[in-house]
Parts: C-alpha cells; sequence; structure tokens
C-alpha cells in the first residue's frame, strides 16, 4: 500500500503545521519533531541529537571515518548511498532538476527547491539573534555558530576551527596538497568541485548573475550579493578593534590578523607569511616565475587574473571609478578609496616605531623594512636588494637597458608606466594635485605629500653619518652615496659616474646634444624638465621660495637652501685633500679635480682639457670669435 502511493502520488497524512503531506505515518512522525525540536536519539560520542536513528547511524560515521559507499569513477567514499548518486552525476554531467526561471541545472531536487528562493526571495529560517533570513536551514544552524562562537570541528595540523566537517575536510586539503577536481581545459587542480564549476566559467565567459544597478556580471551569486552592498553601503560586518566595516564575513577575518598579526600560511621557500592561503599561491608565483595570466594586447604575462583585468585597462583607457573630490579616474575602487585619503588626510596605518603613519597597509609593511633593514628582493645581476619587488623590477631595467614606456612628444623612456604618465604632465601643463600653502602644483599625490613636509618642516629619515634629515626615504638613500662614494650609474661616452639613473640620461643629453623640453614663450630649450620649470620663472617673475633672514626670493627650494647656508656659514661638504669646506656638493666636487687633475670637459678644436664645463663653455669662444 505505501509502495503504491509512490506512484499515485497520494499523500494522506499532512502535517498539522505546515501542510506538508506524507505517504506513510511513520514518516509524518519523523517530520513533526521538526516543529516540536524533538531529537530522541543522541549519539553517544558528541551528544549530538537526531530526529530519526537512520541520521544517527549515518552521524556516528563521522566519528568512526566508515564510508561504505565509494565511487567507481574516482575512488571518494561516502557515508550514504544517496550521496554517491548525487556525486556521480559530477561525473556523468547529469542535471535532472532544472529551474524554470533560469534554465541553471541541479543534481539533486532539495538543491533545486533552495535555488528557486534565490529568484522568489523567501527566507523561510530566521535567526532568533539578529533576524537575518536564509533560505536553507543548513545556513541558519552555520549562522548562529557566528553568535555562540562554537567552531566543533578542527584541524589537527593548524588548530583551525570549523562550524562544518565539511568545511574541516575541505580545508584539509590545503595541507594535504590534494585537489581531486580537475579543469578539464588547462588542467588547474581544485579542493572543491563547486569551485571547479565556477572556474570553468572564465573559459566559458559565462557570468549568469547580473547586477540590477550596475549590468555587471558575476560568475557566483556570493559574489554578486557582495557587490550590491557598493551600492546599497551595506557593511553588516564590523571589526571590534577599529571598527572598520565589511562586505564579507570572511574579509573580516583576514582583516582581524592585522590586528592580532597572525600569519598562518608560510612559503616553505623563503619562510614568508601570509594572512590567507590565497595570496600565499600567488606568492609562490614569484618563485615559479609562472605568469599563467597573459595580456592579448601586448603579452605581458600576471600571476593573478584580477592584474589582468586591471592592466587591460592601460590598453583601453576605461577608468570606471572617478575621485568626487577632483574628477581624477581610476582603474580599481581600491586604488580610489586609497587616493581619497589625500583629501581626507586619513592615514589609518601607523609605524609602531617611529609614529609615521600610512594610508595603506602595504605602504606600512614596505615602510617597516627601512627600521628592519629587510631587503628580500635581490638583484640576480649586481646583488642589490631592494625593499619592494616593484623596485627590483624597475632596477633590473638598468642591466638590460630596457625601458617599455616612452613618451611620445620626447622620445624619454620609463621602466613604469606611472612614472611616463607624470612625465607627460610637462607637456600637457596639467597638475592636478595643488598645494594648498604655496599653490605649488604636482603631478602625483606622492609628491604632493612630500613637498608638505617643506611647509611642516616634517623630516623623518635621518643620515647615520652628518645627521641631516630627508623628508623622503628615496632622498636619503641617494644622500648615503655622498659618504660612501657609491655611483653606480656610467655613461658609456667618458666614464662619468652617477649616483642616480636620472642623472645618467640627463647627462647623457649633454654628448648627443638632445634638449627634449621647450619654453613655449621664448623657443629656449633644456635637457631637463626641472630646468625648463625653473627658467619659466623669467618669464612669470614668480619666486615662491624666499629667505627668512634677507628676504631675498628663490626660484627652487634647493637654490633658497644654499643660500641659507651664507647666513649661518654652514658647509657641510668638506674636501678629503685639504680639509676646505663647501656649501654645495658640486662645488666640492668641482674642487676635488684640482687634486686630481681630471679635466673631463675637452674642447674638441684644439684639446684642450678643463675641471669645468663652465670653463670650456667660456673657451670655446676664442675659436668663435
Amino acid at each position: 500500500m505505501a509502495h503504491q502511493r509512490v506512484h499515485t502520488r497520494e499523500r494522506p497524512f499532512n502535517c498539522s503545521d505546515c501542510g506538508k503531506g506524507f505517504t506513510r505515518s511513520s514518516d509524518l512522525q519523523s517530520h513533526q519533531r521538526v516543529h516540536t525540536g524533538e531529537k530522541p536519539f543522541t549519539c553517544s560520542v558528541c551528544g549530538k541529537g537526531f530526529t530519526q536513528s537512520s541520521n544517527l547511524q549515518s552521524h556516528q560515521r563521522v566519528h568512526t571515518g566508515e564510508k561504505p559507499f565509494t565511487c567507481s569513477e574516482c575512488g571518494k567514499g561516502f557515508t550514504h548511498s544517496s550521496n554517491l548518486q548525487s556525486h556521480q552525476r559530477i561525473h556523468t554531467g547529469e542535471k535532472p532538476f532544472t529551474c524554470s526561471f533560469c534554465g541553471k541545472g541541479f543534481t539533486q531536487l532539495s538543491s533545486l527547491q533552495s535555488h528557486q528562493r534565490v529568484h522568489t526571495g523567501e527566507k523561510p529560517f530566521t535567526c532568533s539573534d539578529c533576524g537575518k533570513g536564509f533560505t536553507v536551514s543548513s545556513d541558519l544552524l552555520t549562522h548562529q555558530q557566528v553568535h555562540t562562537g562554537e567552531k566543533p570541528f578542527t584541524c589537527s595540523e593548524c588548530g583551525k576551527g570549523f562550524t562544518r566537517s565539511s568545511d574541516l575536510r575541505t580545508h584539509q586539503r590545503v595541507h594535504t596538497g590534494e585537489k581531486p577536481f580537475t579543469c578539464s581545459v588547462c588542467g588547474k587542480g581544485f579542493t572543491q568541485s563547486s569551485t571547479l564549476q565556477s572556474h570553468q566559467r572564465v573559459h566559458t565567459g559565462e557570468k549568469p548573475f547580473t547586477c540590477s544597478v550596475c549590468g555587471k556580471g558575476f560568475t557566483q551569486l556570493s559574489n554578486l550579493q557582495s557587490h550590491q552592498r557598493v551600492h546599497t553601503g551595506e557593511k553588516p560586518f564590523t571589526c571590534s578593534e577599529c571598527g572598520k566595516g565589511f562586505t564579507r564575513s570572511h574579509t573580516l577575518q583576514r582583516h582581524q590578523r592585522v590586528h592580532t598579526g597572525e600569519r598562518p600560511f608560510t612559503c616553505l621557500d623563503c619562510g614568508k607569511g601570509f594572512a590567507c592561503s590565497s595570496k600565499l599561491k600567488v606568492h609562490q608565483r614569484d618563485h615559479t616565475g609562472e605568469k599563467p595570466f597573459t595580456c592579448s594586447d601586448c603579452g605581458k604575462g600576471f600571476s593573478e587574473s584580477s592584474q589582468l583585468l586591471t592592466h587591460q585597462r592601460v590598453h583601453t583607457g576605461e577608468k570606471l571609478f572617478t575621485c568626487s573630490e577632483c574628477g581624477k579616474g581610476f582603474t580599481q575602487s581600491s586604488a580610489l578609496r586609497s587616493h581619497q585619503r589625500v583629501h581626507t588626510g586619513e592615514k589609518p596605518f601607523t609605524c609602531s616605531v617611529c609614529g609615521k603613519r600610512f594610508t595603506q597597509s602595504s605602504a606600512l609593511q614596505s615602510h617597516q623594512r627601512v627600521h628592519t633593514g629587510e631587503k628580500p628582493y635581490t638583484c640576480s645581476e649586481c646583488g642589490k636588494g631592494f625593499t619592494q619587488s616593484s623596485q627590483l623590477l624597475a632596477h633590473q631595467s638598468v642591466h638590460s637597458g630596457e625601458w617599455p614606456f616612452t613618451c611620445s612628444e620626447c622620445g624619454k623612456g620609463f621602466t613604469k608606466s606611472s612614472q611616463l604618465l607624470a612625465h607627460q604632465s610637462v607637456h600637457s601643463g596639467e597638475w592636478p594635485f595643488t598645494c594648498s600653502e604655496c599653490g605649488k602644483g604636482f603631478t602625483q599625490s606622492s609628491q604632493l605629500l612630500a613637498h608638505q613636509s617643506v611647509h611642516t618642516g616634517e623630516r623623518p629619515f635621518t643620515c647615520s653619518v652628518c645627521d641631516k634629515r630627508f623628508s623622503q626615504l628615496s632622498h636619503l638613500q641617494n644622500h648615503q652615496r655622498i659618504h660612501t662614494g657609491e655611483k653606480p650609474f656610467t655613461c658609456s661616452e667618458c666614464g662619468k659616474r652617477f649616483t642616480q639613473s636620472s642623472n645618467l640620461q640627463s647627462h647623457q643629453r649633454v654628448h648627443t646634444g638632445e634638449k627634449p623640453f621647450t619654453c613655449s614663450e621664448c623657443g629656449k630649450r633644456f635637457t631637463q624638465s626641472s630646468h625648463l620649470l625653473a627658467h619659466q620663472s623669467v618669464h612669470t617673475g614668480k619666486r615662491p621660495f624666499t629667505c627668512t633672514v634677507c628676504e631675498k626670493r628663490f626660484t627652487q627650494l634647493s637654490h633658497l637652501q644654499s643660500h641659507q647656508r651664507v647666513h649661518t656659514g654652514e658647509k657641510p661638504f668638506t674636501c678629503s685633500e685639504c680639509g676646505k669646506g663647501f656649501t654645495r656638493s658640486d662645488t666640492l666636487q668641482s674642487h676635488q679635480r684640482v687634486h686630481t687633475g681630471e679635466k673631463p670637459f675637452t674642447c674638441s678644436e684644439c684639446g684642450k682639457g678643463f675641471t669645468q664645463s663652465s670653463q670650456l663653455l667660456a673657451h670655446q669662444s676664442v675659436h668663435n670669435g
């Protein structure tokens, strides 16, 4: 009788609470325990209760480890035969249950029923603590552990706790390295079948979840839900330490490691620790050199797909995120948020050693290496160490001679696209960042921040040899070469050496005769943009830097600083041969040629040598009449 109701679909036993029908009275009795909360069958190991004895028997296999139902395709074991049947559909590709709204297929009827609530908006399971609604009861049970803090499933390797046993099993693959789900297109392995399914959309281009506000598509529903909070401004997850809000709970958990300092994921090659496993995976590509994401326009490779997407905006010129204060556009929302701190003055990240504040945590981490002396990025050519990988990449062009970013106006080459963008403002005349104190304009916000120290007097970087203080670390590093005598950049024409590559580039124009910077007023040409800017004050009459002693005015800050030594009598640059002091380092260099006999400037007409270029220019008038 009971079996025949399977075919007739008769369900004579109805629940008085919710109206659900059943073919057998015993099934109704088991169901009613959902409403009464009765769980008469209890696990003797962990005390968990169940409404049916069969559920208890299945649960006990969690403790015994027994998995009597095995997949013939991949060997994976299951505690239930029904779980095996559902799993086998992964191999066969069968999805017999289809959503009538969007056509999405599912391997289980229960999965389809839960999915349909996405379209209907129904969330029948509500948290009694915070009122949040859920489409399935299992999500509610998992959520309630946010309030209780309970994480009953613990990893034996690292001690991390989980609210569900399935989450623990997935996590354990981080330690074992097991990735049983493989992409048939690119061979990439995954720890979960759901992650594989999402990944496959990278190849198919499918983005079935679309934002109704801006039309942006997503490969996963959870990503869409998180994205929608960008429009609503909702940040339901708040850090108890600093009050910062987040759109996702796992982003909050990762952020909290900033305060605790916890970095549970360690690189086996260099020992560097990371707060999340995804950052470790990306970092490991620094060692392997793997760059699986390639730009179709220029062939440049990237270790992350997000980096490729951001890079492609260089070619398209797309800047989706605009600053409401100054109108500057950005390719990433994170870059816009960091930029907005230029206007608000907010610097939430503070160095515990010197108290210096930063707008980004990454900038703080790089800065802390100033105190520790750590330089983890080393040049394979000359052994020079760097605190940031970007500095190493820029430095390597010194050896390769590669300048991939070239100005279309003057032909000057740069190692970074950001340097090219900043340089182009010399030709366009655009200075979007202006000092509120003196009105001076800058092409980059970082230059404005550095300049503001002129007015505040802040110079946090001190030379350990002469105690001279600097507003920027790079200025200190360049200055230290005066004491060490290091000049790593050599002119291939005359052998002259320089402390900075930019000085070498400017010097090389002496040999080539190139003067790419032209005054729009009088047509006079210059080898450096700074010389052009200084020259333009001849036409404008502007001298923004004033001596506080005699009120003499100067077009450049460096000229004012040199002048002030007339009043103070300071001569910080001393000749090691005769002890004579000088107010400027270049004057000392010229003087030292008296002792060395060096005459690097030679007349092309008669071969006579001179210690200074100005002497050569004066001499050439003899030949020119």
